[in-house]
């Protein structure tokens, strides 16, 4: 005899078409509200993905939340958002790809791809007991570059991001790369010695290193306030930026941050910058307390035909959190071609 069927397995099944149904109705309404205030479709790829695992791979400009394996085995995440002309973000220290949601949503807004990952070590990628170096850093970059086969790149770092475009360019070349973007950036050399007398003492450098060993979530909130200038007067910071600084760092390896202190402070960034044959500009704060503009930037545009310099008034080393505005403002002129004054 045929079974009739229970009527509890019908309703079970009746409710889970319903639940489809629903889950495709709200994001579809999703969709058209994110049209409708002017958020772009790839903000929403995440939902897709979670609903349809096969919409992650639907154009190269949606595959987020992603991962590629280097040559030594090391995991290396990125986030990938957006259509159009390339630009590709290299974070600072001790913090993740995540410092730069601000310039990547809004280069996305206006027709731009953006990529950026974590460096190894640090944020979302494998905290690896090697390559805690620029080659290695720069080879990883790389490699996400090859990965997803980007081109005609603008290049953005900050910090010691700025040392790893460096070292791309002083190892890779710049047959990929359009323009570059070096953000209060570590080169040419931070560390004081016989040759450059006015960098940052070793004494300075091996006291972030105890600090970090005894205490390092203490070490990070102390120091968010140089990074951030709230140690000025009149400084206008939020809590909340200074509570993300925090968690960012924290997300990191405490081998891998260790270890890049000497990375981006021992580094001698002068053969790679020689190299330079592309349009460059150089971001800075004058008020800089972490990387000093007299012993970076200024000696960078010496080493760099036709760098364009911007260079700002009483702006901290993390301008480009404090100051979003202005920083994408000038870093979208750049990159559609043009050029303001020196400031």
């Amino acid at each position: 005899m045929a079974a009739e069927g229970n009527p509890n397995d019908a309703r079970k099944a009746g409710a889970t078409e319903v639940s489809l149904l629903t889950r495709r109705d709200m994001l579809r309404g999703g969709l058209a509200l994110a049209a409708s205030i002017g958020i772009p479709s790839t903000g929403l790829s995440i939902a897709r993905a979670a609903g349809n695992p096969a919409s992650q791979a639907d154009h190269s400009g949606d595959k987020h939340m992603s991962t590629i394996t280097v040559k030594d085995g090391t995991t290396i995440y990125y986030k990938d958002w957006g259509k159009g002309p390339v630009v590709t973000f290299s974070h600072g220290w001790p913090l993740s790809s995540d410092a730069w949601d601000g310039q990547m949503l809004f280069l996305a807004q206006h027709g731009f791809r953006v990529v950026a990952h974590d460096r190894r070590g640090h944020g979302r990628s494998s905290q690896a007991s090697i390559g805690n170096d620029m080659n290695g850093y720069a080879d990883d970059l790389a490699a996400v570059i090859e990965a997803l086969d980007l081109k005609d790149i603008t290049m953005v770092g900050h910090s010691t991001g700025g040392g790893e475009v460096a070292r791309y360019i002083g190892r890779h070349g710049t047959k990929r790369v359009a323009k570059a973007v070096l953000i209060a950036a570590v080169p040419p050399i931070m560390v004081k010695s016989s040759t450059n007398p006015d960098g940052v003492p070793i004494e300075a450098l091996d006291g972030m290193r105890s600090a970090l060993t005894k205490d390092r979530a203490q070490f990070y909130r102390e120091f968010a306030a140089p990074f951030f200038g709230t140690n000025r007067p009149g400084a206008k910071v939020s809590q909340g930026v200074l509570d993300q600084f925090w968690l960012w760092s924290m997300q990191g390896g405490l081998n891998n941050i260790y270890d890049c202190v000497k990375a981006f402070s021992e580094t001698d960034f002068h053969d790679d910058l020689r190299k330079f044959d592309v349009p460059t500009l150089l971001m800075h704060g004058d008020d800089d307390q972490i990387v000093p503009i007299d012993i970076s930037s200024r000696k960078t545009a010496k080493l760099l035909k036709g760098a364009v310099e911007l260079y700002y008034p009483g702006l901290p080393h993390g301008l480009t959190a404090t100051h979003p505005d202005l920083i994408n403002r000038d870093l979208l002129a750049f990159i559609q071609g043009g050029k303001r004054q020196v400031a």
